[in-house]
C-alpha cells in the first residue's frame, strides 16, 4: 500500500480483524453493484470509502427528484443525470483513489453471467424479482458470493446467498423462481427513508467482511427487520435439494 492508502484506511488497519492484510484483500478485490438507488447508494458509498480496489456500478435509470428522500448517493443536481454517473460522482468525491466502471442499462441474464465472472462479490441492490433470479443464477454458475438486500415500506430483509459452502442455500431455493406474487415498488407502497441505508449498509458490511476473510456471514440467515419497532427476526435457510437452479448446476 501506498502512504496515502496506509493513511486513508488506517481505521480499517487498526482493526486486529482485518488490519494491513485484510485491507489488502479488499484494495485487489471486484465487486459487482446491481443497483444504485435506495440499496445502492450506501453500498456504493461504503464500498469505495472501505477501499474496494475495483466497483462495477449497473443501473439503467436516471435521477428523480423523488428519488432524493433516501438516494443518498444523489443530490438536487443530479436530477436527470444517469443514476450511476451521479453516485460514480459521489464515490469519487469521498475517495478520488476508487476505481469505478460505470454501465447505464438494465442487464439481462446474458450479460449478467458475463459480468458476474469478473466479480469477486456481487451485491444485488435491484427492485424487482426477475432481475434477482437472474443475478443469483450468474452467481451460482460461477460460485460467486451474493449479498441481498430489500425493504418496502417499513419492512427490510437481507441474507447472503453463498453456494461455495455446501450446506448454504442459494436465492432460488428460498424464493423460487416459479413463484407468482405481485410486484411491489417503492412509487406505489412508499418507502421509509433510513430503512434502504440500513439494509444497505449491511450489505455493504457484509461484502466488506467477505473479501476481506474476517467474521462469519449471514450465508444460511435471512434477517427481516420491522422498521415500525425495530425489531429483527432471523430464520435459517438450508440448500434444497430439488433447488431448479443451485441443484442443477451441481448436476451439471
Amino acid at each position: 500500500m501506498t502512504d496515502d492508502e496506509l493513511l486513508r484506511y488506517s481505521r480499517h488497519i487498526l482493526l486486529p480483524e482485518i488490519g494491513v492484510e485484510g485491507q489488502e484483500r479488499l484494495l485487489a478485490s471486484r465487486a459487482l453493484v446491481i443497483g444504485a438507488g435506495g440499496l445502492g447508494s450506501p453500498v456504493a458509498l461504503y464500498l469505495s470509502g472501505g477501499g474496494v480496489g475495483h466497483i462495477t456500478l449497473v443501473d439503467h435509470d436516471t435521477v428523480d427528484v423523488t428519488n432524493l428522500q433516501r438516494q443518498i448517493a444523489h443530490g438536487q443536481a443530479s436530477v436527470g443525470r444517469a443514476k450511476v454517473e451521479s453516485a460514480r460522482e459521489r464515490m469519487l468525491q469521498m475517495n478520488p483513489l476508487a476505481r469505478i466502471t460505470t454501465l447505464q442499462e438494465k442487464a439481462d441474464g446474458a450479460r449478467l453471467m458475463e459480468l458476474v465472472a469478473h466479480a469477486d462479490v456481487v451485491l444485488d441492490c435491484c427492485d424487482n424479482f426477475t432481475t434477482r433470479q437472474a443475478v443469483n443464477a450468474a452467481c451460482v454458475a460461477h460460485a460467486v458470493p451474493l449479498v441481498s438486500g430489500a425493504a418496502i415500506g417499513f419492512d427490510g430483509q437481507i441474507a447472503v446467498y453463498d453456494t461455495r459452502n455446501p450446506q448454504a442455500p442459494c436465492y432460488a431455493c428460498v424464493f423460487p423462481p416459479d413463484t407468482t406474487f405481485e410486484e411491489v415498488r417503492c412509487a406505489t407502497m412508499g418507502v421509509f427513508a433510513p430503512l434502504v441505508g440500513i439494509i444497505g449498509s449491511m450489505q455493504a458490511a457484509e461484502a466488506l467482511r467477505l473479501l476481506a476473510h474476517t467474521g462469519e456471514s449471514l450465508a444460511g440467515r435471512l434477517q427481516m427487520l420491522d422498521g415500525r419497532r425495530m425489531g429483527w427476526t432471523e430464520i435459517r435457510m438450508t440448500r434444497q435439494a430439488d433447488c431448479p437452479v443451485c441443484a442443477a448446476s451441481r448436476r451439471g
